[in-house]
């Protein structure tokens, strides 16, 4: 999964070691489940935009009356009085001009206030996702955090700039009419009034259970986010194996499934919400007003001019109301994706650095660690490991054994739940991040590159570094050559005109570390995609990148660990044995017959094969120390 922002927090994983990102500038929202909770920051211009779109809607109306009011001059009895006449036209001009003012400002004050929100909304959520643990994503697929990030923050943007000035035009307009129509005759008024209590109950009935609603039509469509986004990652490998339709009929599913929750949904909406748009629409009030009218008029109980009011205003009460009902459904839709926005923003995130401290060296200590993703079934228990200073510590063990995980908890990408990692005798949880990422760094099995730059994907873990660093640490990872024949060279940018294999992305993200030179490593599987050319070439950039470093490796490939300082095999989350290899032979353990298991030869000392493409790691890959050799 790629989520491409302007912030890049989250990447320094793959930095190598880049110091953590600050926050956004721009105050954030704050964190909550609430839509009113998020529409905080702009808060105090919504409420400015609210005024001006009630004073908006009052001016809207003074032409209706102004209308009546010329009516009432012309048919009096008696000469017209031309200045009365200009006065009322006047001052119906007047307030059209206001009305058209006042509407714009209040719109163009609500569109800013949107993109605000939406700039602070994206930059906030971009940078929580930047501190939550990795395994907050475990939880979630990519197609539910593009629905985040993208559709709902964009769902917001029709109750901000579109939806509060309709509410508040939807109940100032139709008050203002309502009280004009009862002064100027009020039993016509109730007359016209009639048909809005059956359209109110009418759609009250249909709004039960729009909440449990609206939720199912947004786990639809989550559903058909991450099985598009499925489709989209998977099609290659599918398509190797004959199995596309597989992907194809996955991502059909989702849609069909869709399509019938929302038909059963919609059809008996459709025929009730009819009957209540014809109750209240235009022709229906007209009709009934001049059919009253009529009939009060042949009583003797009004003028005909006095049902004038009633044919320009009566009509005018159920727009705003039928505007009114689709603005309602936005708000809760907008009021559904403020819900999932919050719960990202209020994600929990590693613990802050309260009373920061700096590490003596490069000492690395596991004393006691536990770690459980749920917090009742652990994944590590009593892990007590130590990685001096310029050593090679390898990782061995079966695919679910803890390694990536225990190999995480160094960087600090997650927190012991007992126990504590500390580096230079300082516990993590007590080290800035900046500090951290200066002394620890980290070079994945998959290297991600943004969409920036060559130069900047290099320079990602050292912003400040000049071209002639970065071309240097290019050159010592073997890819400088490859940068250089593409079409701007290092300002070419990645996915762009400039695109890498696995193994090219691999040796981006290995010069990514050695530029910003941290003395203590972990290589997570460095070379588990490469292709032989392709691994030789990051071996010997590896061996460039792990000297005089403190190395601490996840091996997929005994042969290439056999030379390392110590070697602990994990099992069950547990450190089942430890030593170097030749102690590990001898004691004719795990080890012992993961070696044999892979040609290593019977016997203590026994002399490392050429690597081979055994993997005693399952499906998960790695690197050794490059340039260390059997005894």
């Amino acid at each position: 999964m790629a989520i491409e922002t302007e912030s890049t927090a989250g990447d320094w994983r793959t930095a190598g070691g880049a110091a953590a990102h600050a926050p956004p500038r721009s105050p954030a929202p704050a964190t909550g489940t609430g839509l009113g909770t998020l529409l905080r920051p702009i808060r105090g211009r919504l409420a400015i935009a609210l005024l001006l779109q009630v004073a908006a809607s009052a001016a809207a109306i003074v032409p209706f009356i102004a209308v009546v009011e010329l009516a009432r001059i012309l048919f009096a009895p008696g000469p017209v009085d031309p200045g009365q006449v200009w006065r009322v036209a006047g001052i119906a001009v007047v307030a059209l001009a206001a009305r058209f003012a006042l509407f714009g400002a209040a719109g163009l004050i609500t569109h800013f206030a949107d993109n605000t929100l939406t700039l602070l909304l994206r930059r906030s959520i971009a940078a929580r996702l930047g501190r939550v643990p990795l395994g907050w994503f475990d939880d979630r697929g990519s197609g539910r955090v593009k629905q985040v990030v993208q559709d709902d923050v964009t769902a917001m943007h029709h109750v901000v700039a579109h939806a509060l000035l309709d509410i508040a035009s939807a109940v100032v307009t139709p008050l203002l009419i309502t009280g004009y129509l009862l002064w100027a005759d009020w039993r016509l008024a109730l007359v016209t009034l009639a048909p809005l209590p059956l359209y109110a109950l009418t759609m009250a009935l249909l709004m039960r259970g729009f909440g449990d609603q609206m939720a199912r039509h947004s786990e639809a469509m989550a559903r058909i986010n991450a099985a598009v986004v499925e489709f989209v990652e998977g099609i290659a490998v599918l398509k190797v194996f004959g199995r596309s339709g597989q992907a194809h009929r996955a991502f059909q599913k989702a849609a069909d499934d869709f399509r019938a929750f929302f038909l059963s949904w919609m059809r008996p909406m459709a025929r009730t919400s009819a009957l209540a748009y014809i109750a209240v629409a235009p022709p229906t009030v007209l009709l009934l007003v001049l059919a009253a009218g009529t009939g009060f008029t042949a009583l003797g109980w009004t003028e005909p001019v006095d049902v004038v009011p009633f044919v320009l205003l009566g009509l005018g009460l159920a727009g705003p109301l039928l505007a009114l009902e689709q603005t309602t459904t936005r708000l809760r839709t907008a009021k559904a994706a403020a819900e999932r926005v919050g719960e990202v923003l209020a994600a929990e995130e590693l613990p802050p650095v309260v009373h920061p401290e700096a590490p003596a060296d490069e000492h690395v200590r596991f004393s006691g660690v536990a770690f459980g993703y749920d917090g009742r079934t652990e994944v590590l228990s009593g892990i007590d490991l130590e990685l001096r200073p310029g050593t090679v510590t390898a990782l061995v063990g079966p695919s679910g054994a803890g390694k990536s995980t225990l190999a995480q908890l160094l960087p600090r990408f997650r927190d012991p739940t007992a126990g504590a990692v500390t580096l230079g005798g300082v516990d993590l949880r007590h080290i800035e991040p900046a500090e951290l990422y200066r002394h620890v760094g980290f070079v994945f099995q998959e290297t991600r590159l943004l969409r920036t730059t060559v130069a900047e994907n290099i320079a990602l873990g050292r912003p400040g570094a000049g071209a002639a660093d970065v071309e240097r640490a290019a050159r010592a990872a073997r890819i400088h050559d490859r940068i250089a024949r593409l079409p701007r060279g290092y300002d070419s940018v990645a996915g762009e005109d400039a695109r890498f294999s696995g193994g090219e992305a691999q040796r981006i993200g290995i010069a990514r570390a050695l530029l910003a030179d941290p003395p203590v490593l972990v290589l997570d599987e460095a070379t588990a995609f490469a292709d032989p050319e392709s691994e030789a070439e990051i071996q010997e950039a590896l061996s460039r990148l792990v000297e005089g470093r403190t190395l601490l490796v996840i091996a997929h490939r005994l042969a290439t660990i056999a030379g390392a300082d110590q070697i602990a095999v994990l099992d069950g989350g547990r450190i089942v044995e430890r030593g170097t290899h030749a102690e590990l032979i001898a004691a004719g353990g795990r080890y012992a017959a993961m070696w044999a298991a892979h040609g290593g030869g019977g016997g203590p000392g026994g002399t490392a094969p050429e690597p081979a493409r055994n993997d005693t790691d399952g499906a998960s890959g790695g690197a050794g120390a490059p340039g260390k050799e059997a005894p």
